[in-house]
């Protein structure tokens, strides 16, 4: 094996080259495929005079070398077939907080053994890259990080919100396991208290507590309680130029389809983020990144999952990439910003650098993440349509991920969370984006909630059963208007924090059937042939405080009675499992049909129909026949 070489040639004669160089430091070949994993750093110089970079938020702040570029360096992963005979596409998976997650994502473990499962990207033929874009990711956790200069001698406000589900005396200025910007003036700083996301601030008195030595906790002797929203405001100095992260996406993919990568030949590029990193590509494509700095399209294909419609804190002064915003945390974040419609985000990089566009989202993000604002005017009152190069998918009855937990949630959560699975529809999508950017292959029809057909409505228009014990969400994430300065929306450089309150936007969710199952978009087997009501929300246990709020990320799984006598006896509406299946071969029937039928739509692969019979002949097992989990 060959370490600690470059691969790839130093870029000397090529005009406007970003990447310098890239060094290899480690080679793991992956059992049982022709493919290894490769680990490194890519280095970049850019021109801060380039028009490209001067969408960079304080890029003129950055320290230059004696050619007046700036450098900065991005830890790398790939993993490519070892011949370099792939499909000719790179698949960049956007790093969620510094992890590899497309392969957990897409592969399937059920169905092959080891660490990547049936090995479903590299069946597919794809070059899979990663490239580290977020600087306040902690050092020595393997995480993929960039490595950016600081903005130096800028100073201005740093907001921090606290939101705990336990009581607690001592907390990160930084959001979760992140790193913080230090308080450099600690005697200066506030911090208030809210009893819900927008309500009234309560100022903390300064004596009660204090930022720590190291500038980047809050200890707090009284305790912060679960439930309730604080808020520091402090000093902050020497930011780091947080942007360059979108420049070494742009950067690396821009390079490695002029030069390859090794020996491999490239012929296009598609990007995948999900979650924060789907609001990281929202962003990458209003911002102008799809145009590298010669103008060239950097992404044929751009797939935003689960990302609602939220941006994030990417590209700015003091920027806190991990942030996040909901319906019960991150009021006064800049994330959930206009413009949401895929129109103007796709137009930001100019008509030349358009990309094939997906954006995929479930029932949370249209409770959570005020996903409607995609496909419906801002008042909530029209569906928009969108252009030929966009395609808005919604999938029933899911909630942010197919990862429910509910051991983990309990304590914190009112429902069983909503284990509906993801994989089967991922992995159709990804298949249908790749056969677009290479051969013009159109995919399936975009498919979202209709206001014209009533299957998008007010929260408080959903008829959803009442379900003995079951407490139902009241009200959706609705984002407002936030002013944070003169000087945010033209220079990245937020003034004011917390920022003031505009009005709301308008979000609607989808209307459900008497099972309180959603009844339009892309239903999985799972929902068509139904064991229990799913939804995307959740809601808060009353012990952690604000049981009317919505959990982020979680939705719930509301299983039927086992037996009619069970469900009169509880005075449940929703027909019992005996009531609708005779047996479990007829329920495995219906299963299959629907998968079948969801393959004639392309939204599912023939090749998983088995695999998704086997999950729903599990499902039987522990909802029908062995009892329902308590």
């Amino acid at each position: 094996m060959r370490r600690n070489i470059l691969f790839l040639l130093i870029l000397c004669t090529i005009a406007s080259a970003a990447v310098t160089r890239i060094e290899v430091t480690g080679r793991t070949d992956i059992p049982g495929f022709n493919y290894e994993r490769v680990t490194g750093k890519a280095y970049f110089a850019v021109d801060p005079k380039l028009a490209a970079n001067r969408r960079i938020a304080d890029i003129d702040l950055a320290p230059r070398n004696d050619k007046g570029l700036v450098e900065f360096s991005s830890d790398i992963m790939i993993f490519r077939p070892k011949d370099g005979k792939g499909n000719g596409t790179v698949l960049m998976e956007i790093t969620n907080r510094g992890g590899l997650g497309s392969i957990a994502a897409l592969h399937s473990m059920a169905a092959g053994a080891g660490e990547y499962g049936d090995g479903f990207l590299f069946e597919q033929g794809f070059t899979l890259v990663l490239t580290g874009w977020e600087w306040d990711v902690p050092e020595g956790r393997g995480l993929l990080k960039l490595h950016a200069p600081l903005a130096k001698s800028a100073t201005g406000p740093v907001l921090a919100e606290i939101l705990v589900d336990k009581k607690s005396t001592s907390e990160s200025l930084g959001d979760r396991a992140m790193i913080a910007y230090t308080a450099v003036d600690p005697a200066s700083a506030r911090m208030t208290v809210r009893d819900t996301p927008t309500g009234p601030r309560k100022e903390i008195p300064r004596g009660e507590w204090h930022i720590d030595a190291d500038g980047t906790h809050v200890e707090y002797a009284a305790g912060f309680d679960p439930g309730r929203f604080y808020e520091v405001v402090y000093t902050g100095k020497d930011p780091v130029v947080a942007g360059l992260g979108m420049a070494a996406v742009r950067d690396f993919i821009s390079y490695s389809k002029e030069h390859g990568i090794e020996q491999g030949e490239i012929k296009r590029a598609m990007t995948l983020g999900v979650s924060q990193s789907g609001r990281f590509l929202r962003t990458f494509l209003n911002d102008g990144f799809n145009a590298d700095e010669r103008g060239k399209k950097v992404f044929e294909g751009v797939w935003a999952h689960i990302s609602g419609a939220g941006h994030g804190d990417f590209n700015m002064r003091f920027a806190q990439p991990s942030r996040m915003s909901g319906e019960w945390n991150g009021a006064s974040n800049p994330v959930d910003l206009p413009p949401f419609s895929p129109a103007e985000l796709a137009a930001g990089s100019g008509k030349n650098a358009v990309p094939k566009l997906f954006l995929t989202n479930g029932s949370h993000e249209y409770w959570g993440r005020a996903a409607s604002l995609n496909h419906v005017t801002v008042d909530g009152k029209q569906d928009v349509s969108v252009g030929p190069d966009v395609r808005i998918y919604y999938v029933a009855g899911t909630q942010h991920s197919s990862a429910a937990n509910t051991g983990a949630m309990r304590g914190l959560v009112q429902n069983q969370t909503n284990p509906m699975e993801w994989r089967w529809f991922l992995r159709a999508m990804l298949t249908s984006m790749n056969a677009w950017i290479t051969n013009g292959t159109e995919p399936p029809p975009s498919r979202v909630p209709s206001t014209a057909k009533g299957e998008l409505v007010a929260a408080s228009a959903v008829k959803f059963p009442k379900i003995p014990g079951v407490n139902v969400a009241k009200e959706a994430y609705a984002p407002r208007a936030l002013d944070f300065g003169p000087e945010f929306l033209s220079k990245g450089v937020a003034t004011m924090e917390p920022p003031k309150f505009g009005a709301a936007f308008a979000t609607l969710v989808p209307q459900v059937d008497a099972d309180g199952n959603e009844i339009s978009g892309v239903r999985l087997p799972e929902l068509r042939v139904p064991l229990a009501t799913y939804t995307g929300w959740n809601l808060r246990d009353p012990k952690i405080g604000g049981a009317e709020g919505l959990y982020a990320l979680q939705g719930s799984m509301i299983p039927f009675a086992r037996t009619k006598a069970a469900r009169e006896k509880a005075g449940d509406p929703r027909p019992s499992i005996e009531e609708r299946y005779r047996d479990e071969a007829e329920y495995v029937r219906g299963i299959e049909t629907s998968s079948r039928e969801l393959v004639k739509e392309r939204f599912l692969l023939d090749r998983d129909v088995a695999l998704v019979v086997a999950r729903a002949k599990s499902r039987w097992a522990t909802l029908a026949a062995a009892g329902v989990e308590k």
